[in-house]
């Protein structure tokens, strides 16, 4: 079965940095592309960040471009938020998401599987 697990969360200050991970398995991951979404405390999910199947694609929200950095490995299976440059506004529950095909999209419906997320918290 489909299973995305994200890491990499933590306590960060601002202007500090931190790398997420998602580790997925059950489907050829390679085939897909894949997304970054949040929620923080009392608001609705965001997607924030999507790659394209063979990484050459890369989208981002405009409150993180020029911060924010993903990435794949596909030997891995494996795809990363590099975020730097942290602000408090970017505290919220991290999520990636499998999207429906090689390219994902910006919307909830653009994507299949979810992971259960991992918590990034932003302060001094």
């Amino acid at each position: 079965q489909v299973q995305l697990v994200e890491s990499g969360g933590g306590l960060a200050q601002p202007g500090g940095s931190l790398r997420l991970s998602c580790a997925a398995s059950g489907f050829i991951f390679s085939t897909y592309g894949m997304s970054w979404a949040r929620q923080a405390p009392g608001k609705g999910l965001e997607w924030i960040s999507s790659i394209g199947a063979d990484g050459s694609s890369r989208y981002y929200t405009d409150s993180v471009k020029g911060r924010f950095t993903i990435s794949r490995d596909n030997a891995k299976n494996t795809v990363y938020l590099q975020m730097n440059s942290l602000k408090p506004e970017d505290t919220a529950l991290y999520t990636c998401a499998r999207g429906r095909g090689a390219l994902a999209g910006r919307n909830t419906n653009d994507h299949d599987y979810w992971g259960q997320g991992t918590q990034v918290t932003v302060s001094s």
